[in-house]
């Protein structure tokens, strides 16, 4: 059985991820996104899941870029700014018969935003990283010149009029605070 073979990128089920750089008798050499060399005994790597990012005919790689938008933004200029960044970088896969176009999908509505997915095929999978980055940049570029807000969370806090009556009362929130002595000056 080969699973993968030189130059492939693969993810083991526990964690490592990286290009196959040397197939031994007892070991793999992976080589990750960060340069650095793993060395997984074949025995670990025969009982492990293992995904081949590079297999099949074609070498290519989905990427997935997620984007959260102020509540209240135009959804349709959204997703006009996010399939725009797609089709003008030169490493996206913008028509081929063995992929979908990029697309882009309103998955939710979050605490803080309205949430998008950009998904879309590279021609290499050694290329994403790069091409996500550039997206990103692409992204935010396009979304600012819309008028289009990237929140940030926020919440909203509520105070009861009289919570802290004393606010040196070490008890504060107590349903009164205790009473001061009549000889007692006020702090």
């Amino acid at each position: 059985d080969a699973p993968y073979k030189i130059g492939d990128f693969i993810n083991l089920d526990s964690g490592e991820r990286g290009q196959v750089t040397k197939i031994g008798i007892r070991s793999t050499r992976i080589l990750t996104r960060d340069d650095i060399e793993i060395t997984m005994p074949n025995a670990q790597i025969a009982n492990a899941k293992i995904v081949n990012e590079s297999g099949g005919p074609w070498v290519k790689s989905r990427v997935t870029i997620h984007v959260g938008v102020a509540y209240g933004s135009d959804v349709e200029k959204v997703r006009e700014v996010l399939l725009q960044a797609a089709r003008s970088h030169p490493l996206v896969i913008a028509e081929d018969i063995r992929v979908s176009p990029p697309r882009v999908l309103f998955r939710g509505f979050g605490d803080s935003s309205l949430n998008f997915e950009l998904r879309f095929f590279i021609r290499n999978v050694d290329q994403r990283l790069g091409t996500q980055s550039d997206l990103n940049f692409a992204i935010e570029k396009g979304l600012r010149e819309a008028g289009i807000e990237i929140p940030f969370p926020q919440r909203d806090l509520h105070l009861r009029s009289g919570f802290l009556e004393n606010p040196n009362d070490a008890r504060a929130g107590d349903a009164a605070p205790a009473a001061r002595p009549a000889d007692a000056k006020p702090v």
